[in-house]
């Protein structure tokens, strides 16, 4: 009888035989990833050998996947992510070519933690790292419908600067992304004024329901596609039918951040008006949070757009108002538009509450479809 291969020879095979039509990998390791799968299953470490991609070459070297290796978790390739010299706008470029939308081909997978989303939602690794500094977790994991976390800012180390940034992870779902949470905080919540794995909170398995939650089409400012927005809708109404979510009346209403993100990653935040924007949304989302509610948003107001980019239009809009505010938010898949593109639901919480925020992420997805995997290629 033949012996069943391992999860890293599953996971590498697969990448063999995708990875040349979706292009998400830059490098790719067997042999590395191979003796460290027999290494972690030999010294019975908690993560046995789990397979994982790291974002972009420098993503080995990160604080998140040196916690996840020294669990036992087995990194087997970098992802792609815009290459040297290109916009901001051009989502990824692997080994093969431009990294492409594992739903249609035509489109962009989203970034800039483009390959790591494209991975995930395609089977070749269980999760991958990411870094979100305006929504480059959320919008890759919203446009190839995976589940995708941006950390509370502050609560892991980051090599941004500006702030703006933190690390996150990439999962088929909530329920896949815990191995990383578990390990890299340590099983436990920090808040966010607080050093990395200090300050630990206990960890809630379930949390009760229905979950409070403030649900915003636009946050007041964005201009959203009414096809995202009624898809997001819909899973908003099915989680507040199921018990799920209880909706709050308060006002979701914020200032629309561009010009104060736009200030901090210059360089400039003490500018007056970027301290006007931050200092209000910062009060309004307290207020909105306030009592252990989520905020619920589509986690972009558009769907996927073709690989030459999305013009004028801002892809980013729901998403980098947390990047400045440092609130840790999540895209799960919420369904797709009528042309078959995934749409995410996005879910924010209050600083620190990142395994709470998992938590409540769970319990959303429980309620909803379970995620599809796009067509075999």
């Amino acid at each position: 009888m033949t012996p069943m291969p391992s999860a890293v020879a599953r996971a590498l095979e697969r990448i063999d035989r995708l990875d040349p039509a979706l292009h998400a990998f830059i490098e790719v390791w067997p042999e590395t990833a191979l003796a460290r799968e027999r290494e972690a299953v030999a010294r019975r470490l908690p993560l046995g050998g789990l397979p994982f991609a790291v974002k972009g070459p420098s993503g080995i070297r990160s604080f998140a996947a040196r916690r996840l290796i020294a669990a036992g978790g087995v990194p087997v390739g970098a992802t792609s992510v815009p290459g040297p010299g290109t916009h901001w706008q051009t989502w990824g470029r692997g080994a093969h070519g431009r990294t492409v939308n594992p739903w249609r081909a035509d489109r962009t997978p989203g970034g800039s933690s483009a390959g790591s989303a494209v991975a995930v939602a395609a089977g070749m690794v269980e999760l991958a790292t990411g870094s979100d500094g305006a929504g480059s977790v959320r919008i890759p994991a919203a446009w190839c419908g995976v589940f995708g976390l941006k950390t509370t800012n502050g609560l892991l180390p980051s090599p941004d600067r500006s702030g703006l940034a933190s690390a996150g992870v990439l999962a088929r779902s909530a329920a896949a992304a815990e191995p990383y949470l578990r390990q890299v905080l340590d099983g436990h919540e920090t808040p966010a004024t607080a050093s990395p794995l200090k300050m630990p909170t206990p960890v809630p398995v379930r949390l009760p329901l229905p979950l409070p939650a403030v649900y915003s089409e636009d946050l007041g400012f964005a201009d959203v596609d009414p096809e995202v927005a009624a898809v997001v809708g819909r899973a908003v109404d099915r989680l507040v039918a199921a018990g799920t979510v209880r909706l709050v009346e308060r006002d979701a209403r914020l200032l629309d951040p561009v010009g104060a993100w736009t200030a901090v990653r210059g360089g400039a935040p003490e500018a007056p008006e970027a301290v006007r924007v931050r200092r209000t949304n910062d009060e309004r989302l307290a207020a909105l949070l306030a009592g252990g509610a989520l905020l619920l948003t589509p986690a972009t107001p558009n769907r996927p757009h073709g690989h030459e980019g999305p013009g004028d239009f801002y892809s980013t809009a729901l998403t980098w108002a947390f990047n400045l505010s440092g609130h840790p938010a999540a895209s799960l898949p919420a369904g797709f538009t009528g042309d078959g593109c995934p749409v995410g639901l996005q879910l924010v919480a209050a600083h620190g509450a990142d395994l709470r925020l998992l938590a409540a992420a769970r319990a959303v997805e429980d309620a909803l479809p379970a995620a599809r995997r796009p067509p075999a290629r």
